[in-house]
């Protein structure tokens, strides 16, 4: 028989970290390591234990019996209760310090390399209304509060627009005014969810997999354009027609699409996207290059910051002239552009098919005749032969996802040996265990932190490898 937990209470305890997902860290007089959410270091709070983990134990907050100096006041109402911005209730300033310590951590505990005096951590001029793409989920079943629960005065709405509620994929929080994406974002989707909620339509029951509503994406660019997306479970054209009808002569939107989903998951990469207004796509700009993006292309969700992001790497890459460089991850072909300007030829790889066809047709638009790109898997793509149809890269320029590279990836890299790396991460773990692997062959000579995400713990990391 498992042995029953004991819980325990501290009073006035110090707050001295928090973790990658956002959780304040405690650590009692006998030792032991206790997460609690809802906090920031430097609180001073009185808790309660109430679940042991391998190496920690997670704690209630009771009180917070002096308040950081770093605590502020959160802008949204829906804070503490939506999955999303974490980190409101602390300073920007303390927000930075607590990235760039992370990456410092990171990057001493498992990259293995010797490290330089890192650069200073680039902060973002916007740190509310910065996204240029929301995903919002329809619910059923929404997340009630306890003041409506206690409330049995009247039946509660329970149908829901907004984010799932943290830590649960069932429960939607209907959100009313989210302060990341400018608007009239926050218009449209609230004016979906009341055209919905008064004409009588399905909300989408993620358990029992019914209902006719689905999700809703909102992209807009820094050209002022903006695109929506209703991904429906089902075929009922009458109500379809009537919702998208409403938003097209409601709103000024240059892209108006819609898909029929009917999976087990609502992933967008193998559906069809049907354009029912409008254009397929919207565009932004960078330094006079103007890139289509359409409802599966990848692109920085902060357009201001992917734009400093893609500076950094322009400089770390060091390029003359004369370099061939390989692009791994590609995307949309948005760094290969960029940096085209000032190499021979740019070789971009990427695994999504629509991403490759919108690169090139990103490039022929730009007038940009020195860069390639090749669609697949990366690990099975880029091998010997690759390497012998474009060349052995000068300079490697690699943007991977969460998860990092795979083994073999990184093996090739050191394979084809290029003069300089530049590792661009959204995950700076994986990015510190891949950087693991090349530590006898590479020295790190700069690393430089980006906050693309202001109120969330997530930051974008780029570095700097010279071959030895």
């Amino acid at each position: 028989m498992a042995k029953k937990f004991t819980s325990e209470r501290y009073e006035k305890i110090e707050v001295v970290d928090i973790t990658s997902k956002g959780k304040g860290v405690v650590k009692s007089d006998e030792g032991k390591v206790i997460f609690v959410s809802g906090v920031i270091p430097g609180d001073i709070i009185s808790l309660e234990t109430y679940k042991k983990r391998r190496g920690y134990f997670e704690a209630r907050l009771t009180e917070i019996n002096q308040p950081s100096a770093s605590r502020v006041e959160p802008v949204c109402e829906h804070f503490g209760v939506c999955g999303g911005c974490k980190w409101q209730n602390m300073s920007y300033k303390a927000q930075l310090q607590f990235k760039q310590k992370e990456i410092t951590h990171n990057m001493k505990h498992l990259s293995g390399m010797e490290l330089p005096e890192f650069d200073a951590i680039q902060g973002s001029s916007q740190v509310y209304f910065y996204r240029n793409k929301m995903e919002y989920s329809f619910s059923n079943q929404r997340w009630l509060t306890n003041e409506e629960i206690a409330d049995g005065s009247k039946e509660m709405e329970k149908r829901g627009l907004g984010f799932h509620k943290a830590g649960m994929w069932d429960k939607v929080v209907d959100i009313r005014n989210c302060h990341l994406q400018a608007n009239p974002a926050n218009e449209i989707r609230n004016a979906v969810r009341d055209f919905a909620l008064k004409n009588q339509m399905e909300f989408y029951n993620p358990k029992s997999q019914d209902g006719l509503l689905r999700t809703l994406m909102i992209r807009n660019s820094n050209l002022g354009e903006f695109m929506v997306l209703i991904q429906f479970y089902k075929e009922d054209r009458p109500k379809r027609e009537a919702l998208l009808e409403f938003l097209k002569n409601h709103f000024d939107i240059a892209s108006l699409l819609y898909c029929i989903n009917p999976k087990a998951n609502d992933t967008l990469y193998d559906q069809e996207i049907i354009c029912y207004d409008g254009k397929t796509y919207i565009v932004e700009e960078m330094e006079g290059l103007r890139f289509k993006i359409n409802a599966k292309s990848f692109f920085q969700t902060n357009t201001q910051q992917a734009y400093e992001l893609y500076k950094i790497a322009r400089t770390f890459a060091q390029l003359e002239g004369n370099e061939l460089v390989y692009d791994l991850y590609t995307g949309t072909g948005t760094i290969a552009q960029f940096i085209a300007k000032d190499c021979k030829k740019v070789i971009g790889i990427e695994s999504v098919p629509e991403a490759i066809n919108a690169a090139v047709a990103n490039a022929q638009e730009n007038g940009i005749e020195n860069t390639f790109f090749e669609v697949g898997d990366m690990r099975k793509v880029f091998n010997d032969d690759f390497i012998k149809r474009h060349g052995r890269a000068d300079v490697v320029i690699t943007d991977p996802p969460r998860s990092g590279m795979h083994p073999d990836v990184v093996k090739q890299l050191l394979n084809i040996a290029p003069r300089r790396i530049v590792y661009v991460s959204c995950n700076n773990a994986t990015q510190a265990r891949d950087l693991s692997l090349m530590k006898d062959h590479y020295r790190l000579v700069r690393s430089m932190a980006v906050d693309m995400f202001p109120q969330t713990q997530h930051v974008e990391n780029v570095v700097l490898l010279e071959k030895i």
